[in-house]
């Protein structure tokens, strides 16, 4: 396999459309997901339109052993990964306190421990060859706290933090980190996490534009890539860090209210 892209999440929204972007352009692919169908509908696809190689691995990432043994896997059968696109992760809302525990230590499972285990997995080798691109697929969220998404909002802030930093560590070594902070986006997010109804999500990116943005900008090494806002987004987006938090905290509970 050549040219390969690691992909987690690869069966839907962002991940998948990151994958067929992979594959237009030649490269070879790694798909990971829960979902064997959608995975092996993806592969015949992309193997029969674009002439390139798709290694399936079904695997839950939200189990402690699942980086290690994709790892592991790649390793015996000797897949070099030149591009590690981190996506799978998923939200949930509703207060803290109410919420299912289960659910939420999924998610941090999920949204930092798989993450940040592939990341650490898989960079050594990308330093021993001075060649590669990690890709994080951060949020918005991330940039602020998340009343009635608290544990979302602050695996995205571990998610973007981690990424800034091993990005300003690996200068000079041949790897770049970025982190990709989609807004609001038409993909499962909003059905899985409870926030289809809720005034965020009215008016969403498409998943394409999302994923040719991030796709892009990793080529280039930019370090954080904001997608899917539109100018006055962008705008608002711009004041928060000016903000009081409590002002900033009040807008996105409202934000985060279903109808």
């Amino acid at each position: 396999m050549q040219n390969t892209a690691l992909i987690t999440g690869a069966s839907a929204g962002i991940g998948r459309e990151l994958a067929i972007i992979h594959a237009e352009k030649g490269g070879d692919l790694v798909v990971v997901a829960r979902r064997q169908e959608q995975l092996e509908d993806l592969k015949a696809e992309l193997e029969s339109r674009h002439g390139i190689k798709v290694r399936v691995l079904v695997f839950d990432l939200t189990d402690r052993g699942a980086p290690s043994a994709v790892y592991q896997q790649l390793k015996d059968e000797d897949i070099e990964i030149e591009i590690l696109i981190n996506n799978a992760g998923f939200g949930g809302v509703g207060k803290f306190h109410q919420r299912d525990w289960n659910e939420d230590l999924a998610m941090i499972h999920l949204n930092v421990l798989a993450l940040t285990e592939l990341t650490r997995l898989f960079l050594p080798d990308m330093i021993t060859r001075r060649s590669g691109k990690i890709l994080n697929v951060s949020s918005t969220a991330s940039l602020m706290p998340g009343p009635l998404q608290a544990v979302y909002f602050a695996t995205k802030a571990f998610v973007t933090s981690l990424s800034n930093a091993l990005a300003y560590e690996l200068r000079g070594t041949g790897v770049t980190v970025s982190a990709l902070l989609p807004g609001a986006t038409g993909t499962e997010f909003a059905r899985v996490s409870g926030m289809e109804r809720s005034p965020l999500f009215q008016k969403t990116a498409s998943a394409r534009r999302v994923a040719e943005e991030g796709y892009n900008g990793m080529l280039s090494g930019r370090l954080n890539i904001i997608s899917g806002l539109s100018l006055w987004q962008r705008f608002r987006l711009a004041f928060v860090p000016l903000l009081p938090k409590s002002i900033v905290m009040s807008e996105v509970k409202k934000l985060q209210q279903t109808r």
